[in-house]
Protein backbone atom coordinates (compact mmCIF):
# COMPACT_ATOMS: atom_id res chain seq x y z
CA UNK A 1 0.00 0.00 0.00
CA UNK A 2 1.17 3.79 -0.69
CA UNK A 3 2.23 5.66 2.39
CA UNK A 4 1.54 9.19 2.93
CA UNK A 5 3.14 11.35 5.56
CA UNK A 6 3.03 14.88 6.04
CA UNK A 7 4.01 16.89 8.68
CA UNK A 8 1.61 19.47 10.10
CA UNK A 9 3.46 22.44 12.37
CA UNK A 10 2.82 23.26 16.62
CA UNK A 11 3.66 26.83 17.43
CA UNK A 12 4.54 28.03 20.84
CA UNK A 13 2.86 31.31 22.25
CA UNK A 14 5.46 33.51 20.29
CA UNK A 15 4.34 32.55 17.30
CA UNK A 16 7.56 30.15 16.54
CA UNK A 17 7.37 26.24 15.37
CA UNK A 18 7.88 24.20 18.48
CA UNK A 19 7.11 20.52 16.87
CA UNK A 20 5.78 18.79 14.16
CA UNK A 21 2.55 16.46 14.50
CA UNK A 22 3.18 13.93 11.91
CA UNK A 23 -0.06 13.06 9.48
CA UNK A 24 0.02 9.90 7.84
CA UNK A 25 -1.85 6.82 5.97
CA UNK A 26 -0.55 3.53 4.56
CA UNK A 27 -3.78 3.92 2.09
CA UNK A 28 -4.82 7.27 0.74
CA UNK A 29 -8.47 6.21 0.16
CA UNK A 30 -9.08 5.41 3.61
CA UNK A 31 -8.95 8.54 5.74
CA UNK A 32 -9.61 6.88 8.82
CA UNK A 33 -8.07 4.83 11.89
CA UNK A 34 -9.99 1.31 12.79
CA UNK A 35 -8.40 -0.93 14.86
CA UNK A 36 -5.77 -2.61 13.30
CA UNK A 37 -5.16 0.02 10.15
CA UNK A 38 -4.00 2.41 13.08
CA UNK A 39 -1.37 -0.07 14.27
CA UNK A 40 -0.23 -0.87 10.85
CA UNK A 41 0.11 2.95 9.95
CA UNK A 42 2.10 4.05 13.05
CA UNK A 43 4.55 1.33 12.13
CA UNK A 44 4.85 2.05 8.71
CA UNK A 45 5.37 5.89 9.65
CA UNK A 46 7.71 4.56 12.39
CA UNK A 47 9.71 2.36 9.52
CA UNK A 48 9.38 4.62 6.89
CA UNK A 49 9.36 7.71 8.37
CA UNK A 50 11.93 7.73 11.17
CA UNK A 51 14.25 5.13 9.81
CA UNK A 52 14.40 5.28 6.31
CA UNK A 53 13.65 8.48 5.38
CA UNK A 54 16.06 10.20 8.36
CA UNK A 55 13.99 11.81 11.86
CA UNK A 56 16.36 14.86 11.81
CA UNK A 57 15.40 16.01 7.91
CA UNK A 58 11.56 15.35 8.33
CA UNK A 59 11.05 16.95 11.88
CA UNK A 60 13.74 20.10 11.31
CA UNK A 61 15.66 19.02 14.69
CA UNK A 62 12.20 19.42 16.74
CA UNK A 63 10.31 17.02 18.41
CA UNK A 64 7.52 15.29 16.52
CA UNK A 65 4.27 14.07 17.84
CA UNK A 66 3.22 10.68 16.66
CA UNK A 67 -0.08 8.98 17.08
CA UNK A 68 -0.20 5.95 19.46
CA UNK A 69 -3.09 3.03 19.26
CA UNK A 70 -3.74 1.18 21.82
CA UNK A 71 -2.24 -1.92 20.67
CA UNK A 72 1.10 -0.27 20.33
CA UNK A 73 1.03 1.47 23.61
CA UNK A 74 0.93 -2.21 25.62
CA UNK A 75 3.27 -3.69 22.98
CA UNK A 76 6.07 -0.87 24.29
CA UNK A 77 6.55 -0.37 20.54
CA UNK A 78 7.44 3.01 21.32
CA UNK A 79 10.84 2.44 23.00
CA UNK A 80 12.31 2.08 19.77
CA UNK A 81 12.44 5.65 18.73
CA UNK A 82 14.53 7.98 20.56
CA UNK A 83 12.50 9.47 23.83
CA UNK A 84 13.62 13.18 23.64
CA UNK A 85 12.99 13.62 19.68
CA UNK A 86 9.00 11.88 20.22
CA UNK A 87 6.09 12.58 21.67
CA UNK A 88 3.79 9.90 22.19
CA UNK A 89 0.36 11.45 21.63
CA UNK A 90 -2.38 8.55 22.86
CA UNK A 91 -5.44 8.83 20.81
CA UNK A 92 -8.76 9.65 21.84
CA UNK A 93 -10.26 6.00 21.53
CA UNK A 94 -7.92 4.50 23.86
CA UNK A 95 -9.01 3.01 26.84
CA UNK A 96 -7.31 3.72 30.07
CA UNK A 97 -7.31 0.44 31.42
CA UNK A 98 -4.89 -1.07 34.07
CA UNK A 99 -2.53 -2.62 31.26
CA UNK A 100 -2.31 0.69 29.12
CA UNK A 101 -1.82 2.81 32.15
CA UNK A 102 1.57 0.62 33.60
CA UNK A 103 2.84 0.70 29.91
CA UNK A 104 2.39 4.59 30.32
CA UNK A 105 4.00 4.41 33.59
CA UNK A 106 6.86 2.44 31.43
CA UNK A 107 7.33 4.95 28.86
CA UNK A 108 7.28 8.17 31.10
CA UNK A 109 10.11 6.18 33.01
CA UNK A 110 12.09 5.88 29.55
CA UNK A 111 11.75 10.04 29.47
CA UNK A 112 8.77 10.27 26.94
CA UNK A 113 6.54 13.34 26.80
CA UNK A 114 2.83 11.80 26.58
CA UNK A 115 0.07 13.65 24.89
CA UNK A 116 -3.85 13.05 25.04
CA UNK A 117 -5.02 13.62 21.73
CA UNK A 118 -8.58 15.32 21.32
CA UNK A 119 -9.24 15.55 24.94
CA UNK A 120 -12.95 15.38 26.01
CA UNK A 121 -12.91 15.31 29.96
CA UNK A 122 -14.33 11.84 31.47
CA UNK A 123 -13.53 10.77 35.11
CA UNK A 124 -12.24 7.23 33.87
CA UNK A 125 -9.22 9.14 32.46
CA UNK A 126 -7.91 10.57 36.14
CA UNK A 127 -4.84 8.24 36.23
CA UNK A 128 -4.26 8.88 32.46
CA UNK A 129 -4.37 12.75 33.09
CA UNK A 130 -1.99 12.22 36.12
CA UNK A 131 0.78 10.43 34.13
CA UNK A 132 -0.05 13.05 30.90
CA UNK A 133 2.39 16.22 30.35
CA UNK A 134 0.46 17.69 27.25
CA UNK A 135 -3.76 17.63 26.80
CA UNK A 136 -4.80 18.22 23.16
CA UNK A 137 -7.94 20.24 22.89
CA UNK A 138 -9.69 19.93 19.77
CA UNK A 139 -10.93 23.49 18.68
CA UNK A 140 -13.56 22.40 15.70
CA UNK A 141 -15.15 19.63 19.08
CA UNK A 142 -14.99 22.05 21.94
CA UNK A 143 -16.80 24.94 22.13
CA UNK A 144 -17.37 28.28 24.56
CA UNK A 145 -16.53 27.45 28.38
CA UNK A 146 -15.74 24.10 27.66
CA UNK A 147 -12.66 25.34 25.76
CA UNK A 148 -11.57 27.02 29.35
CA UNK A 149 -13.51 24.29 31.51
CA UNK A 150 -10.49 21.67 30.69
CA UNK A 151 -8.08 23.91 32.55
CA UNK A 152 -9.99 21.96 35.27
CA UNK A 153 -8.14 19.05 34.83
CA UNK A 154 -4.59 20.90 36.64
CA UNK A 155 -6.25 19.63 39.87
CA UNK A 156 -5.19 16.35 38.75
CA UNK A 157 -2.24 16.98 37.48
CA UNK A 158 -0.48 20.91 37.93
CA UNK A 159 2.30 20.44 35.07
CA UNK A 160 -0.35 19.45 32.60
CA UNK A 161 1.05 21.70 29.22
CA UNK A 162 -2.45 22.68 27.27
CA UNK A 163 -2.09 22.78 23.26
CA UNK A 164 -5.23 24.05 21.42
CA UNK A 165 -5.43 21.99 17.82
CA UNK A 166 -7.49 22.70 14.90
CA UNK A 167 -7.41 26.52 15.47
CA UNK A 168 -8.60 27.80 11.88
CA UNK A 169 -8.66 31.68 12.29
CA UNK A 170 -6.13 34.05 14.45
CA UNK A 171 -9.86 35.32 17.12
CA UNK A 172 -9.48 31.57 17.91
CA UNK A 173 -5.75 31.77 18.18
CA UNK A 174 -6.08 34.54 20.47
CA UNK A 175 -8.54 33.13 22.46
CA UNK A 176 -6.89 29.99 23.36
CA UNK A 177 -3.78 32.07 24.31
CA UNK A 178 -5.58 34.01 26.67
CA UNK A 179 -7.16 31.14 28.32
CA UNK A 180 -3.55 29.90 28.93
CA UNK A 181 -2.50 27.37 26.22
CA UNK A 182 0.76 26.92 25.36
CA UNK A 183 1.37 25.32 22.22
CA UNK A 184 -1.48 25.95 19.16
CA UNK A 185 -1.72 24.05 16.27
CA UNK A 186 -3.89 24.32 13.02
CA UNK A 187 -3.96 26.74 9.74
CA UNK A 188 -4.69 30.09 11.77
CA UNK A 189 -1.49 31.61 10.69
CA UNK A 190 -2.03 30.77 6.89
CA UNK A 191 -5.41 32.70 6.80
CA UNK A 192 -4.40 36.05 5.98
CA UNK A 193 -5.88 38.74 7.73
CA UNK A 194 -6.03 41.52 5.17
CA UNK A 195 -5.29 45.26 6.43
CA UNK A 196 -5.71 47.04 2.83
CA UNK A 197 -6.45 45.58 -0.35
CA UNK A 198 -5.57 48.76 -2.36
CA UNK A 199 -1.85 48.28 -2.59
CA UNK A 200 1.76 46.11 -2.01
CA UNK A 201 3.03 47.80 1.78
CA UNK A 202 5.56 50.16 0.18
CA UNK A 203 8.31 49.04 2.57
CA UNK A 204 8.16 45.60 0.57
CA UNK A 205 7.80 47.10 -2.86
CA UNK A 206 11.72 46.49 -3.93
CA UNK A 207 12.21 43.30 -2.30
CA UNK A 208 8.42 41.92 -4.24
CA UNK A 209 10.44 43.55 -7.76
CA UNK A 210 13.06 41.23 -7.14
CA UNK A 211 11.64 38.31 -6.34
CA UNK A 212 9.29 39.38 -9.39
CA UNK A 213 12.76 39.32 -11.81
CA UNK A 214 13.75 36.07 -10.24
CA UNK A 215 10.33 34.16 -11.31
CA UNK A 216 11.33 35.47 -15.55
CA UNK A 217 12.04 32.67 -18.15
CA UNK A 218 15.36 35.22 -19.09
CA UNK A 219 16.53 36.89 -15.36
CA UNK A 220 17.69 40.37 -15.77
CA UNK A 221 20.64 39.87 -13.05
CA UNK A 222 21.71 43.46 -13.68
CA UNK A 223 18.37 44.49 -12.98
CA UNK A 224 18.60 42.51 -9.63
CA UNK A 225 21.97 44.01 -8.98
CA UNK A 226 20.44 47.80 -9.10
CA UNK A 227 17.21 46.61 -6.95
CA UNK A 228 19.48 44.98 -4.39
CA UNK A 229 21.84 47.98 -4.14
CA UNK A 230 18.89 49.78 -3.43
CA UNK A 231 18.18 48.26 0.08
CA UNK A 232 21.13 48.89 2.70
CA UNK A 233 20.36 45.59 4.40
CA UNK A 234 19.92 43.03 1.61
CA UNK A 235 23.27 44.54 0.30
CA UNK A 236 24.98 43.64 3.67
CA UNK A 237 23.81 40.33 3.77
CA UNK A 238 24.67 39.31 0.39
CA UNK A 239 28.59 40.53 0.92
CA UNK A 240 28.06 39.13 4.66
CA UNK A 241 27.41 35.25 2.92
CA UNK A 242 30.02 35.60 0.17
CA UNK A 243 32.61 36.84 2.81
CA UNK A 244 31.59 34.00 4.94
CA UNK A 245 33.21 30.50 5.51
CA UNK A 246 30.38 29.22 3.76
CA UNK A 247 32.72 30.84 0.56
CA UNK A 248 36.82 30.30 0.58
CA UNK A 249 37.48 33.36 -1.54
CA UNK A 250 41.09 34.30 -1.01
CA UNK A 251 40.18 38.32 -1.09
CA UNK A 252 37.68 39.95 0.33
CA UNK A 253 34.32 40.51 -1.49
CA UNK A 254 32.97 44.19 -2.03
CA UNK A 255 31.21 44.19 -5.11
CA UNK A 256 27.22 42.96 -5.35
CA UNK A 257 27.78 42.29 -9.35
CA UNK A 258 30.89 40.17 -8.19
CA UNK A 259 29.27 38.56 -5.41
CA UNK A 260 26.28 37.24 -8.07
CA UNK A 261 29.05 36.18 -10.42
CA UNK A 262 30.84 34.35 -7.98
CA UNK A 263 27.39 32.77 -6.37
CA UNK A 264 25.92 31.69 -9.78
CA UNK A 265 22.55 32.12 -10.74
CA UNK A 266 20.95 29.54 -9.37
CA UNK A 267 22.58 29.71 -5.90
CA UNK A 268 21.97 33.29 -6.16
CA UNK A 269 18.47 32.49 -6.98
CA UNK A 270 18.17 30.24 -4.12
CA UNK A 271 19.19 32.71 -1.42
CA UNK A 272 17.16 35.63 -2.80
CA UNK A 273 14.31 33.19 -1.88
CA UNK A 274 15.09 32.62 1.17
CA UNK A 275 15.89 36.37 2.25
CA UNK A 276 13.14 37.97 0.00
CA UNK A 277 10.47 35.95 1.77
CA UNK A 278 12.41 36.27 5.02
CA UNK A 279 12.35 40.38 4.51
CA UNK A 280 8.76 40.27 3.44
CA UNK A 281 7.26 38.25 6.29
CA UNK A 282 9.15 40.41 9.22
CA UNK A 283 9.54 37.54 11.49
CA UNK A 284 6.20 37.27 12.44
CA UNK A 285 5.51 33.48 11.25
CA UNK A 286 8.87 31.93 9.91
CA UNK A 287 6.70 29.04 8.95
CA UNK A 288 5.53 30.87 6.32
CA UNK A 289 8.95 31.16 4.32
CA UNK A 290 9.01 27.45 5.07
CA UNK A 291 5.45 26.88 3.69
CA UNK A 292 6.44 29.14 0.55
CA UNK A 293 9.68 27.76 -0.37
CA UNK A 294 8.45 24.04 0.60
CA UNK A 295 5.58 24.62 -1.53
CA UNK A 296 7.47 26.09 -4.48
CA UNK A 297 9.93 22.87 -4.88
CA UNK A 298 6.86 20.11 -4.16
CA UNK A 299 4.61 21.92 -7.09
CA UNK A 300 7.67 21.74 -9.38
CA UNK A 301 8.59 18.19 -8.09
CA UNK A 302 4.76 16.84 -8.71
CA UNK A 303 4.25 18.53 -12.16
CA UNK A 304 7.69 16.75 -12.99
CA UNK A 305 5.17 13.36 -12.17
CA UNK A 306 3.07 14.85 -15.13
CA UNK A 307 2.75 14.45 -18.48
CA UNK A 308 3.08 18.20 -18.65
CA UNK A 309 6.37 19.34 -18.08
CA UNK A 310 6.74 22.33 -19.63
CA UNK A 311 5.04 24.06 -16.82
CA UNK A 312 7.35 22.93 -14.24
CA UNK A 313 9.13 26.88 -13.80
CA UNK A 314 5.43 28.04 -13.77
CA UNK A 315 4.34 25.15 -10.85
CA UNK A 316 7.44 26.24 -8.82
CA UNK A 317 6.35 30.05 -9.15
CA UNK A 318 2.23 29.25 -8.54
CA UNK A 319 3.94 27.18 -5.11
CA UNK A 320 6.40 29.98 -4.22
CA UNK A 321 3.91 32.76 -4.54
CA UNK A 322 0.51 30.78 -2.80
CA UNK A 323 0.73 32.36 0.65
CA UNK A 324 1.41 35.86 -0.44
CA UNK A 325 -1.50 37.22 0.39
CA UNK A 326 -0.86 36.19 4.02
CA UNK A 327 2.99 37.33 4.20
CA UNK A 328 2.19 40.59 2.43
CA UNK A 329 -1.32 40.74 4.16
CA UNK A 330 -2.52 42.01 1.06
CA UNK A 331 -4.54 40.69 -1.13
CA UNK A 332 -4.11 38.00 -4.11
CA UNK A 333 -5.72 39.54 -6.52
CA UNK A 334 -4.10 43.08 -5.93
CA UNK A 335 -1.06 40.99 -5.80
CA UNK A 336 -1.15 39.23 -9.40
CA UNK A 337 -2.58 42.81 -10.22
CA UNK A 338 0.55 44.60 -9.70
CA UNK A 339 3.44 42.14 -10.51
CA UNK A 340 4.05 40.52 -13.72
CA UNK A 341 3.26 36.58 -13.67
CA UNK A 342 2.37 34.52 -16.27
CA UNK A 343 -1.63 34.10 -16.64
CA UNK A 344 -1.70 30.99 -16.12
CA UNK A 345 -0.20 31.15 -12.61
CA UNK A 346 -2.27 33.97 -11.83
CA UNK A 347 -5.43 31.66 -12.93
CA UNK A 348 -4.26 29.15 -10.55
CA UNK A 349 -3.68 31.60 -7.23
CA UNK A 350 -7.17 33.37 -7.94
CA UNK A 351 -9.12 30.31 -8.51
CA UNK A 352 -10.02 31.76 -11.97
CA UNK A 353 -9.56 28.05 -13.92
CA UNK A 354 -8.89 24.73 -12.93
CA UNK A 355 -5.96 24.31 -14.85
CA UNK A 356 -2.79 22.32 -14.45
CA UNK A 357 -1.50 24.36 -11.95
CA UNK A 358 -4.31 24.68 -10.03
CA UNK A 359 -4.78 21.30 -9.52
CA UNK A 360 -1.08 20.90 -8.62
CA UNK A 361 -1.27 23.23 -6.13
CA UNK A 362 -4.53 21.91 -4.90
CA UNK A 363 -3.16 18.44 -4.09
CA UNK A 364 -0.10 20.15 -2.40
CA UNK A 365 -1.91 22.53 -0.02
CA UNK A 366 -4.99 19.12 0.74
CA UNK A 367 -1.44 17.13 1.07
CA UNK A 368 -0.31 19.69 3.84
CA UNK A 369 -3.42 19.16 5.34
CA UNK A 370 -3.37 15.51 5.58
CA UNK A 371 -6.61 15.63 3.50
CA UNK A 372 -5.47 12.03 2.04
CA UNK A 373 -8.87 11.15 0.02
CA UNK A 374 -8.03 14.34 -2.16
CA UNK A 375 -4.84 14.11 -2.66
CA UNK A 376 -5.95 10.76 -4.35
CA UNK A 377 -8.51 12.52 -6.46
CA UNK A 378 -6.45 15.03 -7.64
CA UNK A 379 -3.33 12.51 -8.13
CA UNK A 380 -5.74 10.26 -10.48
CA UNK A 381 -6.97 13.62 -12.31
CA UNK A 382 -3.09 14.14 -12.83
CA UNK A 383 -2.03 10.91 -14.34
CA UNK A 384 0.08 10.96 -11.59
CA UNK A 385 1.30 7.30 -9.62
CA UNK A 386 0.07 8.41 -6.11
CA UNK A 387 3.35 6.02 -4.28
CA UNK A 388 5.52 8.74 -5.84
CA UNK A 389 4.03 11.91 -4.04
CA UNK A 390 5.51 10.84 -0.54
CA UNK A 391 8.98 10.91 -2.32
CA UNK A 392 8.33 13.97 -4.07
CA UNK A 393 7.41 15.24 -0.75
CA UNK A 394 10.44 14.02 1.37
CA UNK A 395 12.64 15.36 -1.53
CA UNK A 396 10.98 18.95 -1.03
CA UNK A 397 11.57 18.20 2.56
CA UNK A 398 14.98 17.75 2.40
CA UNK A 399 15.45 20.78 -0.09
CA UNK A 400 13.91 22.68 2.20
CA UNK A 401 16.58 22.07 4.96
CA UNK A 402 19.52 22.22 2.73
CA UNK A 403 18.55 26.11 1.40
CA UNK A 404 17.83 26.89 5.06
CA UNK A 405 20.56 29.17 6.72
Amino acid sequence: MDLFFARQPIFDKNKNVTAYELLYRNNGHENIYNGIDGDKSTLTVISNSIYSLELETISDNKRVFINFTENLIKEGIATILPAKDVVIEILEIVEPTKDVLASCKKLKDNGFTLALDDFVFDEKFTELIKLADIIKVDFRITKGKDREKIFETLKINKNIIFLAEKVETLEEYKEAANLGYKYFQGYFFSKPIIISAKAIPTDKVNAVKILELTTKEDIDFEKIELLILKDVGLTYKIMKLINSSLYSFENKINSVKYAIALLGEKEIIKWLHVVLLNNLNGGNYREMVNISLMRAIFCENICNLTEDKKMVSFSYVTGLFSVMDTILNCSMEVITKEIFLPYEVKAALNGWEDNILKMILDLVVNYEKGEWNVVIYLSDKLNIESGMIADAYYNSVKWIKKVKY
